[in-house]
């Protein structure tokens, strides 16, 4: 069996799409080993090992070749299957489907293409949301709107697009929304995952509206429009003056 001779790679020609993903020489080299080497017994592929040594040994004389990645990974994959065959009864054939590296290496590429998936259909969510809520914000409904499961991701889109400013009626719609239990922080595991989520200034504003709100029940959002500028400016003080009116709170009751 004569293995065919390798030669340096060519560029794609122009026009041609380029690959989604990096193209890894490696990989492809060992998908090529496996194809040749279906069917064959230990004596074939001692031989195709061989063979593939030679290979090797001629391609480190040559510049554009010595340090090629799919060379020295179809030269270790032969190596691999040769080891494989040497333990199994006589006449056994390589089967791809029976190696359980190659099986390994299959469920990793799926799980890997699924989690790729869940990532593209996850930004184009994102963004999706973060189109509504910049349409509701343009029709002044914004803050009639409760906030779904995610909108803390949309709301890190909302300033990316915003060339990385902070979007003062978002984060006042979010803290809102924190303070009052609105959409998806009437689960106590939402407001819990949140601390993680929002930036220090929207959780210290959520929590002074909420001590506000308990302390004068009759205070509407124009009337605390205050806690906003006080909550980007210092949310240190300001989570230490909530903490300090829980406690009076706490006290008088």
């Amino acid at each position: 069996m004569t293995t065919p001779r390798r030669t340096a790679r060519r560029p794609l020609a122009p026009g041609v799409a380029a690959p989604r993903e990096p193209v890894d020489p490696a990989r492809i080299g060992r998908r090529v080993v496996r194809r040749r080497a279906k069917g064959m017994d230990a004596g074939a592929i001692a031989a195709a090992l061989e063979e593939a040594r030679f290979d090797a040994r001629q391609d480190s004389r040559h510049e554009d070749l010595a340090d090629d990645a799919r060379g020295r990974a179809e030269l270790a994959e032969w190596e691999r299957i040769a080891q494989l065959l040497a333990t199994t009864p006589e006449g056994t054939v390589y089967d791809p489907d029976a190696d359980i590296v190659v099986q390994a290496e299959l469920a990793a590429d799926a799980a890997a293409a699924a989690a790729r998936e869940a990532e593209l259909r996850e930004a184009a969510r994102i963004a999706a949301r973060a189109d509504e809520l910049q349409a509701l914000r343009e029709l002044g409904t914004l803050e009639q709107t409760e906030p779904r499961d995610g909108d803390e991701a949309v709301r890190d889109e909302l300033i990316r697009r915003a060339g990385g400013f902070v979007q003062a009626d978002v984060d006042g719609w979010l803290a809102h929304a924190l303070a009052a239990h609105l959409g998806h922080y009437r689960d106590p595991a939402a407001r819990e995952a949140a601390a993680g989520l929002l930036t220090p200034p929207v959780l210290a504003h959520a929590a002074l509206l909420a001590e506000l709100a308990r302390l004068v029940p009759s205070a509407d959002v124009d009337q605390l429009a205050f806690a906003a500028r006080l909550a980007t400016a210092e949310p240190e003080a300001v989570s230490a003056l909530t903490a300090f009116l829980t406690r009076i709170h706490t006290d008088r009751s």
